[in-house]
């Protein structure tokens, strides 16, 4: 009997959120709205529609239902990005966290083999986040947090966040990262959909290589930190960061090419030859099924993409379930030794 397929992008919106009770004058707050759309509700932010969101969002069975359309086996649940919440005060950003993790530990409780969670922490204050990330991890529901690729500005590879990196290394805690507020958005010609398809390719890039650059995977080597959208543009930037890596002096530590086989990936780039290059670039060790469930964009045969690539029986274990067992700290960290 072969594992239950898992997919490890996934994310959740509460069916409402608390209301504020903070104290900051322009809190950035998300609100749920009615919507006239059956079984929908609107993601209010600062009183502008975010997204229109249905009820896969946070009716369980809903959830269930697609799974079994699409073969998966476990969902590995995430916070909709937006709702992380870096930019609000940090005592705010905890509470609506707080509320979201809730959620989810809801959420899992209703299927607990089906369901697992990466919860969300107020990274903009570093040192809570670690205090906040110690008390997820003894809840059974979760196997880490899902982070964004910046803070409020500040890429993840900035020194400013070692208290939260370090406390998730000796924690355990797997980390999924996720664009939010691209860089770039300025550069945009078209319509606003055009932020996820153009801008979060570069956004993710630009992350990864900052965990390389800034010395976050050198220190902290047991990390299991996870990309979305197959991280990117960072399969084409790899290359060139291992080029100049001599010149930049920063060649006592491991090679770029090492560092970035030892992060995981998702297989969400919606194509098999875009695949099987993030498959050759980090190994076959380290991709995940990932579909970015319930979203518009979402993958609808994240399984099915694997036909469309040649991989013999163990590759295809590996990237269904093997793969994501490893990164949620699940299966022994040797129960796989890279090709490479």
């Amino acid at each position: 009997m072969s594992a239950p397929t898992v997919d490890i992008h996934t994310h959740i919106v509460p069916h409402d959120f608390p209301a504020y009770a903070g104290t900051s004058p322009v809190p950035s707050w998300p609100q749920m709205a009615e919507c006239a759309q059956c079984n929908h509700r609107n993601v209010m932010i600062d009183g502008k529609l975010f997204r229109t969101v249905s009820h896969e969002c946070w009716d369980v069975q809903q959830r269930l239902h697609h799974m079994e359309k699409t073969g998966i086996g476990r969902q590995v649940l995430s916070p909709m990005p937006e709702l992380l919440s870096y930019w609000m005060p940090a005592q705010d950003a905890l509470v609506l966290c707080r509320h979201i993790n809730e959620t989810m530990a809801e959420m899992v409780a209703q299927a607990p083999e089906r369901f697992v969670a990466l919860g969300c922490v107020p990274l903009q204050d570093p040192d809570l986040a670690a205090r906040e990330l110690e008390r997820l991890m003894k809840m059974g529901a979760f196997r880490g947090v899902e982070i964004g690729t910046n803070i409020d500005d500040v890429v993840i590879g900035d020194p400013r966040f070692e208290p939260f990196f370090a406390a998730a290394e000796e924690l355990g805690a797997s980390i999924f990262v996720h664009p939010l507020r691209a860089v770039g958005m300025n550069r945009l010609i078209g319509p606003p959909g055009l932020i996820q398809l153009v801008a979060f390719p570069g956004e993710n890039a630009l992350a990864a290589a900052s965990l390389i650059t800034g010395g976050v995977l050198e220190r902290h080597p047991r990390l299991r930190i996870a990309f979305s959208h197959g991280a990117g543009g960072f399969a084409l930037t790899l290359p060139r960061l291992a080029a100049g890596w001599e010149q930049l002096a920063l060649g006592h530590r491991r090679s770029p090419w090492e560092q970035a086989r030892s992060l995981f990936y998702d297989t969400l780039v919606y194509d098999g030859p875009t695949l099987e290059h993030l498959i050759s670039t980090f190994g076959a060790t380290q991709l995940c099924i990932g579909s970015d469930h319930p979203f518009v964009i979402q993958d609808t045969r994240p399984v099915q993409r694997l036909d469309q690539i040649d991989v013999d029986d163990d590759t295809r274990h590996l990237l269904l379930s093997g793969n994501a067992m490893r990164f949620l700290g699940e299966s022994p960290p040797d129960a796989v030794h890279s090709h490479h």
